[in-house]
């Protein structure tokens, strides 16, 4: 009976209460968004690397090798010689191993030596693997890969030569314009630190700090050549071809025909031969980190155990999701300060519609006076008033669930490729009952400053309303 007397009193009044809801509908809406995406985003930070069971590098602390390996923050302070990673790599828990060789820029971007291993091994999110917008991995050792951001920053597209730049920062006055990289691949959009970064081969970034380069080594031995070796050279090239035409005419026309098949087959075979090997598989001399892929990663524990205690060199060894979880805790003000301002929201929305009550009662002295003629008491007049709170409050509540559930399922993709926001299960969670229990909690508490002036209005009103 109540609600059904509370529902006709709220259609009476159907302009303002239309206004007191949709002030609900955004604050509500507002609260479990930013609840639901705080827990996808703690979610996604924690999977920003996924499928890597140990990161190693030099013995930098925890939370510096995690940000300058996964998140391209800082710089490493040593390197891991290729001799310790040797070891890694011939471990019998280790499956693959990924090595990151960090120090350059190019534009404000990181750059990254590594091997295509990365692009097979190194996933995000839910173990979503690393995929390419355009070409293809590394072809040769002046190839190089680029994030997503990258290129859209830079307009940069496939084929196109890049310079790496000595050191960090946005501006360098060192660039290795001798050993430029071709782009061979550019990423599509993860959402991670992925797309912020410039990766090239480990023997490219090798040969930028070599001295002298390649270019100027043949530059030099060109100058340097003596004159009479050029045309010493040139006479026995001479004789060469003379002789080899003289033999050539004593030989039968068909014996010519298959041996220039037979030397065209073999030339073509060693272009295809050399187009799969033309990565140097010369090792550096070190690299700055190593992401490690095991067998099992029941042992991953024990592993960290034996790379931490190794003997012949100082290493460290971390679990990319304890650190990750560390480093989540230090950013959680953030978090709170978020949750802090939408639960202020809602409370500005409450008071509305508390306001809005209070400013119905001397409209509602007539309506009151009549309940209390037909036999309704005070506190029934105290639980109408609040009954209309609860219902617009559950109406709002019921609206802002399928406003946010829509909002989710139409910006998925969006919030993915941007954000790396991926947005997984059901707004229906025990967070979202948990909020929609505070707010119809909040409401109650409200609803009694208007109810208790509806009660004692009702205590002395009587028919002729005065």
């Amino acid at each position: 009976m109540i609600t059904q007397i509370a529902i006709a009193s709220l259609r009476h009044r159907l302009g303002s209460v239309l206004l007191t809801l949709f002030t609900i509908v955004i604050s509500v809406s507002l609260l479990l968004s930013v609840e639901y995406v705080r827990g996808q985003v703690r979610d996604s930070f924690t999977r920003t690397v996924s499928g890597v069971d140990i990161i190693v590098g030099a013995p930098t602390g925890q939370l510096n090798l995690l940000l300058y390996s996964v998140f391209r923050l800082g710089n490493p302070t040593n390197g891991v010689d290729w001799e310790d990673v040797a070891w890694l790599k011939t471990h019998p828990q280790v499956d693959w191993v990924v090595p990151l060789s960090l120090g350059d820029a190019h534009k404000g971007f990181r750059v990254v030596g590594t091997t295509n291993a990365y692009f097979e091994h190194f996933k995000y999110g839910d173990k979503q693997a690393l995929s390419f917008a355009a070409g293809e991995q590394f072809l040769a050792d002046t190839s190089a890969v680029i994030g997503a951001e990258v290129a859209a920053e830079l307009g940069y597209k496939v084929s196109d030569n890049i310079v790496v730049s000595h050191g960090l920062g946005d501006v360098s006055f060192q660039h290795h314009d001798a050993h430029p990289f071709t782009i061979t691949g550019i990423l599509a959009p993860t959402g991670t630190p992925a797309d912020k970064a410039v990766y090239v081969t480990l023997h490219g970034i090798e040969s930028v700090h070599a001295s002298p380069s390649p270019r100027q080594s043949l530059r030099r031995t060109a100058i340097s050549k003596p004159t009479s070796d050029k045309v010493s050279e040139q006479t026995d090239v001479s004789a060469s071809q003379a002789n080899q035409h003289h033999d050539h005419d004593h030989h039968d026309e068909h014996e010519d025909t298959d041996a220039q098949q037979s030397h065209n087959e073999e030339h073509s075979a060693d272009e295809h031969s050399n187009a799969k090997t033309m990565l140097s598989q010369a090792p550096p001399e070190s690299v700055s980190a190593l992401l490690l892929g095991l067998k099992s990663r029941v042992a991953a524990l024990q592993l960290q155990h034996q790379i931490n205690n190794y003997d012949r060199a100082a290493l460290l060894a971390i679990l990319p999701g304890v650190a990750l979880k560390e480093l989540w805790g230090l950013m959680g003000n953030v978090e709170k300060l978020l949750l802090g301002i939408s639960v202020l929201i809602l409370l500005s929305s409450l008071i509305g519609l508390v306001t809005l009550l209070l400013a119905t009662m001397r409209e509602r002295r007539q309506e009151i006076a009549v309940l209390r003629a037909i036999g309704a008491g005070p506190a029934t007049i105290l639980w109408l008033v609040q009954a209309e709170a609860l219902l617009i409050s559950l109406v709002g509540c019921v609206l802002s669930i399928i406003l946010v559930s829509l909002g989710l399922s139409i910006f998925s993709e969006w919030l993915n490729a941007s954000y790396g926001l991926i947005v997984t299960g059901s707004l229906f969670t025990q967070a979202t009952g948990i909020v929609i229990a505070c707010v119809m909690a909040a409401t109650w508490l409200c609803s009694f400053i208007p109810a208790v002036a509806a009660y004692r209005t009702a205590l002395h009103t009587g028919l002729s309303g005065r």
